[in-house]
């Protein structure tokens, strides 16, 4: 299950297509996401910038046997499991990403994101409104009609780290049938 998770990501990563990931993957990713924050929120940006970047430092650290600064989709599904997630690494490559994304999609400032700003989260990937609004109720797991960052969060760790398939957080990339 895992596995298919991940493989769904690297997907997302992928930004040229190419079966790769580099290095300008990641850039580009780290720049769609930081596009998000306020144009003065500078604190925000960089968080976000350095932990995508921190990301693919773990994937290079980790990734022996790749050709020159590519990961390939074995790869990087190996080092998924055995680098980013691992307790030392995920808040760094993983938690502070989230942490960022609350911090730029929270613009009304009430510490938890409405539906409109996770909708806006997804616009950036080309996930239509339809598709994400259907993903943010099964977030919304008191359904208050906002994602708490505790909410946001649980979601991130189900994504990235249970194995569980009726698991909430599954939805954070989409239907569960993408993963099937």
């Amino acid at each position: 299950m895992q596995a298919k998770k991940f493989g769904f990501l690297f997907t997302w990563f992928d930004q040229n297509g190419d079966g790769w990931l580099t290095r300008d993957d990641f850039e580009k990713m780290a720049g769609m996401f930081t596009g998000l924050a306020a144009e003065d929120d500078e604190k925000t940006k960089t968080a976000m910038q350095q932990s995508f970047m921190h990301w693919w430092g773990l994937l290079l650290e980790s990734g022996q046997g790749t050709s020159g600064e590519k990961i390939g989709h074995p790869e990087f599904l190996r080092i998924m499991s055995t680098s980013v997630i691992a307790p030392e690494n995920f808040q760094n490559a993983v938690g502070r990403i989230a942490e960022g994304m609350v911090a730029a999609l929270d613009r009304d400032g009430n510490g938890s994101l409405s539906q409109k700003e996770f909708v806006r989260m997804y616009d950036v990937v080309g996930v239509p409104p339809s598709t994400s609004t259907e993903w943010f109720k099964r977030l919304d797991r008191d359904s208050s009609g906002g994602l708490s960052c505790a909410e946001f969060r649980q979601a991130i760790v189900e994504f990235y780290l249970s194995a569980d398939p009726n698991a909430p957080g599954n939805w954070l990339l989409g239907s569960m049938d993408v993963f099937k």
